[in-house]
């Protein structure tokens, strides 16, 4: 589990430096791809339900966001830990995705 933690750490990292440096440029009146918000409700979405992976990778990437961006402190975490929990909570009990089921 430790090794998954750091490799997830390192990987958001670099997607945190991509987002907050490089894509700014290339988006068109701020919007731009979000790397972390993607990543985060893919891999919610993909792993059971009992798992708790995708609340600490949503802990993860929402402190390294809260890290490089200007926003309140915090902010980012709250809303990718919502969106986490939202998905676990009620989207994996409620709702059958016929591709995920197979996964």
């Amino acid at each position: 589990m430790l090794k998954k933690v750091l490799i997830s750490i390192i990987v958001y990292f670099l997607f945190c430096l991509l987002q907050t440096s490089f894509f700014p440029h290339f988006g068109s009146i701020g919007n731009y791809l979000n790397l972390i918000l993607i990543t985060t409700i893919a891999l919610n979405l993909l792993e059971k339900r009992e798992e708790m992976f995708g609340l600490i990778n949503a802990v993860i990437g929402g402190f390294l966001l809260d890290v490089f961006s200007n926003n309140i402190f915090g902010l980012n975490l709250a809303i990718l830990l919502l969106i986490s929990l939202f998905i676990k909570l009620f989207i994996k009990r409620y709702v059958e995705i016929p591709i995920l089921e197979k996964i």
